[in-house]
């Protein structure tokens, strides 16, 4: 039997918004786990107090911004005409069906020229500290990560720059353990007077403060690169946010010291091969935690006799080629490398030169980084049967963070420009992150409890 629908589109009634709300709705679970009015205490000394027009709620704002990040809407403006619409949003927010809801230029100033990089970062902190309280972070084990994040700057529109080449944290350091071990060879130590390297860099004219990224089949493109770390829950502890040109091993430095700041029970970090070097290997292993990296395919050509094949005799400080003929000390270069050096007299004649080395003057130079020791302990650590099982859980990690945030929280492009911005961006958005999977899992908790009192009460009656 056919059926006409009904078109009483002006009919008024009476309703409760409260009761439009489902109860296992994604947003009554958000409120439910969290009190908004501790928003107040940190944006209060941002306004004035007896003076001006009267501004709209923050909270109103920072619900806006975590409505757009936690459902992955691409733009504040498509937030802002979503909120008109959908009564969860207005309900979530507090406004009546009939309230006018703010303007998205509204949102866009606030947050651009009243909250700061410091207000974002005791936001994100705030919300992780309401995790932490409820016994769900475990900053024990750390897995870190980078992920690239495409900028709004056009790849044709770039000009080519020299820049001098950033000084490493470690220089210093560095530098003087060189000087130390070419002193005990009998080398003069390096004198630090040189000029630094300039590079050549394609700078955006659109945002100079990205960077070219392109590795593997990835296209070309101005990117910015989010270091992160999570927890064994997936909790994320902390973001730095850096050009698209930086390695993930030298980016790392910036993530490792808030880490260490904000969770000193750090014990273990987990990482993958591109951030096996010997710097952050001693590093995290000088501080008394341990570093658990993967295997990493040794570089060379192929049909040659790998570095690993070359054995380092701590007692003769010497190399032992494949074929048992020694290596000597040569020198200690500038990068941290001590270079040995076979004789061509003797290497001319083997047999296997031509797996060994295509020198004119028949000589085979090996190289072993002064922290070398280090690269073997972390080595020694991989292959334990506890660490091993902690590498495993990055798919389940920092991984599915990353997979999480592009996929349905709209992280693979970001419209905002300069470093500033795409890190307050990117911190609000793991954010909003974090404080859905808190609610989900106050939820299910809340579900849990509750089902086994009236089990209980059920049993004992």
């Amino acid at each position: 039997m056919l059926k006409t629908g009904k078109q009483e589109r002006n009919q008024i009634e009476f309703v409760c918004m409260d009761e439009l709300i489902p109860e296992d709705h994604l947003l009554r679970k958000i409120d439910r786990a969290i009190d908004f009015t501790k928003i107040y205490d940190i944006v209060t000394e941002l306004y004035c107090e007896n003076n001006g027009r009267p501004s709209i709620d923050p909270i109103v704002l920072f619900k806006m911004v975590l409505i757009q990040h936690i459902y992955g809407i691409p733009s504040l403006r498509k937030t802002a005409e979503e909120v008109k619409v959908n009564i969860a949003y207005r309900w979530f927010l507090g406004y009546l069906l009939n309230e006018q809801t703010p303007h998205f230029s509204t949102i866009s100033y606030n947050f651009k020229n009243r909250f700061t990089s410091e207000t974002i970062e005791k936001i994100f902190y705030w919300i992780l500290s309401e995790i932490e309280n409820n016994g769900y972070l475990t900053p024990e084990t750390v897995f870190v990560d980078g992920t690239h994040i495409k900028a709004n700057a056009n790849i044709k529109k770039a000009v080519k720059k020299a820049v001098p080449k950033a000084a490493k944290i470690y220089e210093e350091q560095l530098m003087q353990e060189i000087n130390e071990d070419r002193e005990e060879h009998g080398k003069k130590p390096f004198n630090d007077t040189k000029p630094p390297k300039e590079t050549t860099i394609n700078e955006s004219a659109t945002d100079p403060e990205c960077g070219v990224f392109h590795k593997g089949e990835h296209k070309k493109c101005f990117a910015y690169t989010a270091q992160t770390a999570c927890d064994k829950n997936g909790y994320i502890l902390d973001v730095t946010v850096n050009p698209g040109n930086i390695h993930d091993s030298v980016a790392f430095d910036g993530l490792y010291n808030r880490l260490a700041q904000h969770h000193p029970e750090m014990r273990n970090v987990v990482a993958d091969a591109g951030y096996k070097t010997p710097w952050i290997c001693k590093r995290v292993i000088d501080d008394g935690r341990v570093p658990i990296l993967p295997y990493k395919r040794p570089a060379g050509a192929e049909g040659y006799f790998r570095p690993y094949e070359y054995v380092y005799d701590e007692h003769y400080d010497c190399v032992i080629c494949p074929e048992n003929q020694v290596l000597n000390y040569s020198t200690t270069n500038r990068d941290g490398y001590k270079e040995f050096k076979s004789k061509g007299c003797i290497c001319a004649n083997c047999k296997s030169k031509y797996k060994c080395t295509n020198n004119a003057k028949s000589e085979k130079t090996v190289t072993k980084h002064i922290w070398n020791d280090y690269i073997e302990m972390s080595e020694d650590i991989r292959h334990t049967p506890e660490y091993k099982a902690l590498y495993e859980l990055r798919k389940e990690t920092i991984e599915r963070v990353f997979a999480d945030a592009k996929e349905k929280h709209s992280m693979r492009y970001t419209l905002f420009k300069g470093l500033a911005q795409v890190t307050n961006w990117v911190r609000l958005k793991f954010a909003a992150m974090n404080l859905k999977k808190y609610a989900i899992h106050n939820w299910w908790k809340r579900i849990y409890y509750l089902f086994f009192a009236t089990f209980e009460l059920n049993f004992a009656f």
